[in-house]
């Protein structure tokens, strides 16, 4: 997540589209507050938090940015950036969905709550970037 947080600011700086750009905004502030979750989940085990290397997300951010800066024009950058976004929020989506039936199988339903709650998250700013994808930055990116 953290990786994550750190990646959005550039993305949120090459979009040129103003609602892409709120957007990006948006979920940047709500990412912060998935990972004072996660802080949350590891306290609730008992656990200290610790990062870990993710070669997956790596990959996605690298790609992410190489996408986006390997495009010319304002318009396909946007598309790009969108591309990109969705990339992350399906690998988010895939992880909070294991964790969540790991935590109920292990009876740990306090922990699934709070972790359903950023899967909800998730898919909603999915959902908001395909809207926003179909709606027209994918429009004028064709044009």
């Amino acid at each position: 997540k953290k990786k994550i947080v750190k990646s959005l600011p550039d993305m949120i700086e090459s979009a040129s589209d103003p609602q892409l750009k709120q957007g990006l905004e948006s979920h940047l502030s709500e990412t912060h507050e998935h990972v004072r979750r996660l802080e949350d989940v590891f306290q609730m085990l008992g656990k200290s938090p610790r990062s870990v290397n993710c070669p997956a997300i790596d990959g996605i951010i690298k790609e992410a940015d190489e996408l986006t800066s390997d495009v010319a024009g304002d318009e396909v950058r946007d598309a790009a950036i969108i591309a990109a976004g969705q990339a992350v929020e399906h690998y988010e989506m895939t992880r909070y969905g294991s964790l969540i039936a790991w935590a109920q199988q292990l009876g740990h339903n306090d922990c699934a709550t709070v972790l359903q709650k950023t899967l909800e998250e998730e898919k909603a700013a999915d959902q908001k970037l395909s809207s926003l994808a179909v709606r027209k930055i994918n429009v004028r990116a064709i044009g």
